[in-house]
C-alpha cells in the first residue's frame, strides 16, 4: 500500500515538473503578434535633415492611419551599412510583420532583407533603389516606392546650366558609390552639365556627409580656382561646399537635391539656385501603406513612383 501511495506521488510530481517545464518554454518563445501589426521603418543617417523629417512624417501618418504600430530606427552616419543590417535583424527577432527600409547601399542590403522574406516579413523599399541583379540573384521581389532622381537631378542641374555661361567649368559631388540613387543623380546632373555645355572638371564622392564634403570641395577649389558651380547630389553636401564657397568665392553657385530647412536662406539668397524636393515623409507614409496592403495579401510589385517637385528662389516660400 505504501508502495502505491510512494509511486501515486512520484508520478504526480514528475507530471508537475513536466508541465512547469512547458510552462518556461512558452515563456521563453518570442511573443507572437497580437492585434495590430508592427512595422519597422529603417532608415539611413537621423543626423540628416531628410530623415529627420521623414520620421516625424512616418509617425503622424502612423498615428492618422490608428491600425499599425511603428517602429523607427536609423543608422549614426550614411555609410554605416553593418549597422542597418543589425536594425534589420532586430526588426527580425522582433517577428514584426514588415520593414519599410532606405537602404545605406543598393547591393550589401539584399541579403539581410531575404532573410527576414524567409520570416514571412514584407519588404518594402523606398528612397534607395535596391540592385535589380542582386534581387533577381536572391530571387527576392521588393516594390520600390520612390522618386525619378535622375530625372530629378536633371532638372535642378539644368537651372545650373542656365545661370552659368556655357564653359564654365562645376564640379559634381556624390553620394555613396553603393546607392542607387547616387548613380542615378550623377547620371541626371551629368545630363544637364552636357546639355548646358558647362565644363564637369571633377567628380568625387563626400558620401552624403556634410563635413566631408567640406574638406572635399575645399580641395576641389584649391586645384582649380576657376571653379563656378556645384552640383550636389543632396542638400546636407551643399551644406558643406556653401561653408568654402562663403570663405573663399561667393560668387559660386550651387545646384542641390533634397530641399532641407537649412538649404532654403540659401535658395532665398540665391546662392543655391536650386534644389529638388522628393517629399521624403511621403514617401515613408506611402511605403507603410504599401506594407500595410501587402500584410493583408495583396500583391504590389515593381516601381510606385512618387513625387518631385523643382526648388528655386521663385517657389521656395511654397516649400515651407
Amino acid at each position: 500500500m505504501k508502495g502505491r501511495v510512494a509511486a501515486t506521488i512520484l508520478v504526480s510530481a514528475l507530471l508537475v515538473s513536466l508541465a512547469a517545464c512547458g510552462t518556461e518554454d512558452t515563456a521563453d518563445e518570442p511573443p507572437k503578434a497580437e492585434g495590430k501589426p508592427t512595422v519597422c521603418l529603417v532608415m539611413k543617417s537621423l543626423a540628416n535633415e531628410f530623415f529627420q523629417d521623414m520620421k516625424k512624417g512616418a509617425n503622424a501618418h502612423v498615428k492618422k492611419r490608428g491600425d499599425v504600430k511603428l517602429d523607427v530606427s536609423g543608422i549614426q552616419n550614411e555609410t554605416d551599412v553593418d549597422g542597418q543590417v543589425a536594425l534589420i535583424d532586430k526588426c527580425i527577432t522582433r517577428q514584426v510583420q514588415a520593414i519599410v527600409i532606405a537602404p545605406a547601399d543598393s547591393k550589401a542590403l539584399v541579403q539581410p532583407l531575404k532573410r527576414a522574406a524567409r520570416e514571412g516579413i514584407e519588404i518594402v523599399n523606398i528612397d534607395v533603389r535596391l540592385d535589380q541583379k542582386a534581387l533577381e540573384e536572391a530571387n527576392l521581389q521588393v516594390p520600390y516606392v520612390g522618386p525619378d532622381n535622375e530625372l530629378g537631378a536633371k532638372k535642378s542641374g539644368t537651372v545650373l546650366a542656365k545661370e552659368l555661361d556655357p564653359g564654365s567649368k562645376v564640379v559634381l559631388l556624390t553620394g555613396n558609390p553603393g546607392a542607387d540613387n547616387a548613380k542615378q543623380r550623377e547620371e541626371g546632373f551629368r545630363a544637364a552639365a552636357e546639355e548646358g555645355k558647362l565644363d564637369l572638371v571633377s567628380v568625387k564622392t563626400a558620401h552624403w556627409e556634410t563635413d566631408e564634403a567640406n574638406t572635399v570641395f575645399g580641395n576641389m577649389l584649391t586645384a582649380d580656382r576657376d571653379i563656378e558651380g556645384v552640383l550636389a547630389s543632396n542638400d546636407s553636401m551643399a551644406l558643406g561646399a556653401l561653408k568654402v564657397i562663403e570663405e573663399r568665392k561667393p560668387s559660386i553657385k550651387v545646384a542641390s537635391f533634397d530641399n532641407i530647412p537649412a538649404i532654403r536662406s540659401y535658395i532665398e539668397k540665391g546662392q543655391v539656385v536650386s534644389t529638388l524636393d522628393q517629399y521624403g515623409s511621403t514617401q515613408a507614409s506611402d511605403g507603410i501603406d504599401y506594407a500595410m496592403k501587402m500584410i493583408d495579401g495583396e500583391k504590389v510589385t515593381g516601381w510606385q513612383k512618387t513625387d518631385i517637385k523643382l526648388v528655386t528662389k521663385s517657389n521656395v516660400d511654397e516649400s515651407d
